[in-house]
């Protein structure tokens, strides 16, 4: 009986997640101030584990539905395309890079799926949920109980991020575009906190995601305040649980300006976790970028090395 109430339940789940992948429809935006290729948006894509916000679909110039693309899954995604309608007037310029490295051919085609986040509670969608686990017990209650006095939101809801990318998310993109389906063609990258969520992404499921674009990385995990628990807790986590080389890559890069300039002291600690597991320089890089800051302007900069290192064309 509880054999096939289990499989009644995976059935009820797949027919859901098929409805939903013809159900949702991107629309194509007009509007969207870009170098190259076209722009198209769900305003709320629905989730049973995250609160709805817009995802865009970047598709290259030529898109064709007679070849097949790799897939870069982005965070922040509101930041990645247009500067005229962005907060600060800047943006990634992904559509640049892109579009220039494919017609180079010095990368494999891709698309670029851009999640927003929702500002008011993007810490607590990006942070890597179970690095809380590997925290001193009475150092994490402790936080928590701060938390909470000074009414901060501790509903964490990394886990339920990724569930939403992997479950909801992803098998609309395969239904919807010409695009590959496995890890050795589905990436994903961001910065700052998107750049921790980023690593956490592969690390929880190394089956979907072949590598990891983590630029600025935001090693803290929180404020960066004197004998901060929280870079341990997940350097720990990594320590235990970071696929072991051969079938993934990770770019993980660094400044030392604003809020970057907190990174540097960090950078030991990266190379030895990666490297105690066996990466070398053909799967992982940590790279530092002297005089650079924590903003758009300047992963722009440098977003060629990246895309080159996770898409290489073989």
């Amino acid at each position: 009986m509880k054999q096939t109430c289990i499989l009644l339940a995976f059935i009820l789940s797949f027919t859901a997640t098929a409805q939903m992948a013809n159900d949702i429809k991107f629309q194509k935006l007009d509007s969207a101030v870009l170098f190259a290729g076209s722009l198209h948006r769900v305003e709320a894509f629905p989730s049973e584990f995250i609160k709805p916000r817009p995802v865009d679909v970047w598709l290259p110039e030529n898109y064709s539905k007679d070849k097949k693309y790799a897939v870069l899954y982005m965070h922040d995604g509101q930041n990645l395309f247009d500067a005229t309608t962005t907060w600060n007037k800047q943006e990634w310029m992904v559509d640049e890079w892109s579009s220039k490295m494919m017609e180079k051919g010095i990368t494999k085609d891709f698309i670029v799926v851009g999640i927003h986040n929702i500002p008011q509670i993007r810490w607590q969608d990006l942070y890597p949920e179970k690095a809380m686990s590997y925290m001193n017990e009475k150092v994490r209650d402790s936080l928590i109980t701060l938390a909470r006095k000074s009414n901060f939101n501790i509903d964490f809801k990394g886990d339920e991020y990724l569930s939403f990318i992997t479950t909801e998310l992803k098998p609309v993109i395969d239904k919807q575009y010409a695009v590959y389906t496995d890890k050795a063609n589905t990436f994903v990258g961001g910065s700052s906190m998107g750049g921790l969520m980023s690593m956490y992404a592969v690390v929880e499921y190394p089956d979907v995601f072949g590598g990891a674009a983590c630029l600025s990385t935001h090693w803290p995990g929180a404020m960066p305040t004197p004998n901060n628990p929280h870079p341990k807790a997940i350097f720990d986590y990594m320590k235990e649980n970071l696929p072991s080389a051969g079938e993934h890559k990770f770019y993980f890069d660094y400044g030392n300006k604003t809020l970057d300039q907190y990174y540097p002291k960090f950078a030991p600690n990266v190379d030895a976790v990666l490297k105690a597991k066996g990466y070398t320089e053909s799967d992982f890089r940590n790279l530092f970028f002297d005089g650079t800051n924590h903003s758009e302007q300047s992963w722009n900069k440098r977003l060629d090395k990246p895309l080159l290192f996770l898409l290489r064309k073989n």
